[in-house]
């Protein structure tokens, strides 16, 4: 069977995408699964999120081209059965490059065949742009599913809608026909707020099971990982966050292994106890 490929995407920026992308992806190996994270955004965040440096020629830049194998740009990471295809500033190039190409909607796919078919990986992760460019649209049309990370604020829904008639031009067009959402994922909640939780309730009025019942909290712990490099995991195993991405990767293998759908309403998890992690903003809210 081939490895799943699973595009962490969404168009808007600042909703906890690369946070969910690094973070997921270390509890799922923490969770004794092989992940291969590859990180498609040009501002490389999940690459520093690692405590990867940003080296030129080490991006999937060139094997979208053609002109490299994609096992050369693999390298290990500091976490067991973790491994990364980094991003650099270069990578930005390659949406005028891959446009001038042929098939360009397919490049990535193409790349990633080699790998996708050979079972080193359980699961290969896409990091992608904060964007509808073509590097996401090549994350799509290589992905067997997407996984769309949703902040809990006033806006969810509309950018929601932008994505997944996305998806289903996708599989009308016979550009991806099998792909389908994994999963959305609600980040920066805040149950001490009505507004979290009527966004929460609208999700789910339009995509039922397809919501995670493991709500990610918005906490300072979270916020600061990056600066250091780190998934939360490793920067504070015991916050309120690394207890929902690890969390988040049990029910996402659980769904994986079993198809169960949620039940709802949703459980809380314990959120409240983020309270003294809230930011400033969260707590005037």
């Amino acid at each position: 069977m081939a490895t799943p490929v699973i595009a962490i995407a969404n168009q808007k920026g600042g909703v906890g995408k690369t946070t969910t992308a690094i973070n997921l992806a270390v509890c799922i190996t923490v969770l004794r699964k092989t992940v291969l994270l590859i990180d498609l955004d040009p501002q490389a965040n999940a690459t520093s999120g690692l405590g990867i440096e940003k080296t030129p020629g080490n991006s999937i830049y060139a094997p979208l081209l053609g002109e490299k194998d994609i096992h050369e740009v693999i390298q290990g990471t500091a976490y067991k059965r973790l491994d990364l295809i980094a991003s650099e500033l270069d990578l930005a190039g390659a949406e005028v490059d891959i446009a001038r190409a042929d098939n360009y909607l397919h490049r990535l796919r193409e790349a990633l065949e080699p790998i996708h078919n050979e079972n080193r990986y359980d699961y290969i992760l896409i990091d992608c742009p904060p964007s509808l460019g073509i590097l996401t649209m090549n994350a799509l049309t290589a992905a067997d599913s997407i996984l769309i990370p949703l902040q809990c604020e006033y806006y969810a829904l509309e950018g929601l809608s932008v994505i997944t008639d996305l998806i289903e031009k996708l599989k009308t067009s016979g550009t991806n026909p099998n792909l389908e959402i994994e999963g959305i994922v609600m980040t920066m909640y805040d149950g001490r707020t009505n507004l979290a939780q009527a966004v929460v309730q609208d999700v789910y009025k339009h995509f039922g099971a397809k919501i995670f019942d493991t709500l990610v909290p918005r906490t300072v712990r979270l916020g600061e990982a990056p600066s250091f490099g780190k998934p939360i995991y490793d920067y504070d195993r015991q916050s309120v966050g690394a207890a929902a991405y690890l969390q988040l990767a049990k029910e996402f293998l659980k769904r994986r292994s079993s198809g169960e759908p949620k039940t709802f309403p949703f459980q809380e998890q314990g959120l409240n106890a983020a309270a003294e992690e809230q930011t400033p903003e969260a707590r005037q809210g």
